[in-house]
């Protein structure tokens, strides 16, 4: 294992200390619940929007704290859960009058996690709501999974409850947002390679050369099916078809296009089936109102990608269109 690692142990506190370090303006943090929030959130009058599952997935979910976006977040080890703890801490943090909305993917052990610590918080009156999101098209149910899975599509839902809060919009009103821009999104996404989680030193899954898994979830989860692989056209034709059908998007619709990369594809890959995805919108009648290449949501150094639809009203679009700063910059 070739990894920028001191102890694998310290992994997660430690990145955690650097992204504070490097945002000393923007962001706070408590690292002993592996927390970290905006240093001018709560706000008696807005709601907090929160979220925490397992790291190895970066920029969700620390980096994706700022004006705009979330207001605090709390992370897991690698590919797990966060405790309990963590996540009551974060919310508690972040409680403010107007109350606080945990964004949750849907994951067995997220859920559990923030199922029982929105109940702890709200034994002390704390106001406090949750809403699960499931954007992932490969798989509805198995033996991995409690439904789909939430995914990329998540900073969708990130992004349009950031803006609604900012609006100052009740708790109710940014829930409806979030179940609206969910109701909306559909991601697949597909692996070349496997990544090796720090703390255990090897490959989470074997996959060959010739190999992908079409369908993989973004800890190793199988998904559809296991081919040779195909050519960048032909692979992206595979999940736009997988994800556009699903909804399904009509022609005439305006979409926000995201290929979200998985850690380990090059910008100009990314950019490879971008190219081909933008066309298929085209043949489809589908208008790309607003585009995202790069990496959201990742699998640690994962070689693969994955396709984002959302479907667009004067709502969502507006939403998108808002300011956010995060951790996470380009400049």
């Amino acid at each position: 294992m070739k990894k920028f690692v001191n102890d694998p142990a310290q992994f997660v506190p430690e990145f955690m200390a650097g992204v504070l370090a490097a945002n000393p303006d923007l962001l706070e943090g408590n690292l002993e619940f592996q927390m970290i929030k905006r240093k001018d959130a709560p706000r008696a009058d807005k709601v907090s929007i929160v979220q925490g599952s397992g790291s190895g997935h970066e920029p969700a979910h620390v980096m994706a704290v700022g004006p705009g976006m979330l207001d605090g977040a709390c992370q897991g080890p690698v590919f797990a859960a966060p405790p309990v703890d963590a996540c009551y801490e974060t919310i508690k943090a972040l409680a403010t009058p107007a109350g606080v909305l945990v964004l949750v993917n849907n994951y067995q052990g997220d859920r559990m996690a923030w199922d029982t610590a929105v109940e702890l918080a709200q034994a002390e009156d704390i106001v406090v709501d949750q809403f699960i999101i499931n954007d992932d098209v490969a798989v509805k149910d198995s033996l991995y999974t409690v439904g789909r899975r939430g995914v990329a599509g998540n900073f969708f839902v990130m992004k349009a409850c950031g803006a609604a809060a900012e609006e100052g919009q009740s708790l109710a009103q940014v829930k409806s947002v979030a179940e609206k821009v969910n109701a909306n999104v559909r991601t697949m996404g597909v692996a070349l390679t496997s990544c090796i989680p720090p703390a255990k030193g090897t490959t989470i899954f074997d996959i060959g050369d010739d190999e992908m898994e079409v369908g993989v979830g973004i800890h190793g989860e199988p998904g559809r099916e296991r081919t040779k692989i195909k050519s960048a056209d032909e692979i992206t034709q595979i999940l736009f078809d997988a994800v556009a059908d699903d909804l399904p998007f009509a022609s005439g619709d305006r979409v926000a296009l995201m290929v979200n990369g998985l850690g380990g594809t090059p910008p100009a890959e990314l950019y490879v089936l971008y190219n081909k995805a933008a066309q298929l919108c085209e043949a489809r009648g589908l208008t790309v109102a607003r585009n995202y290449v790069g990496e959201y949501c990742t699998a640690i150094e994962m070689a693969g990608c994955s396709i984002t639809l959302l479907k667009l009203d004067d709502e969502i679009e507006k939403y998108l269109a808002a300011p956010a700063t995060t951790a996470c910059r380009i400049f």
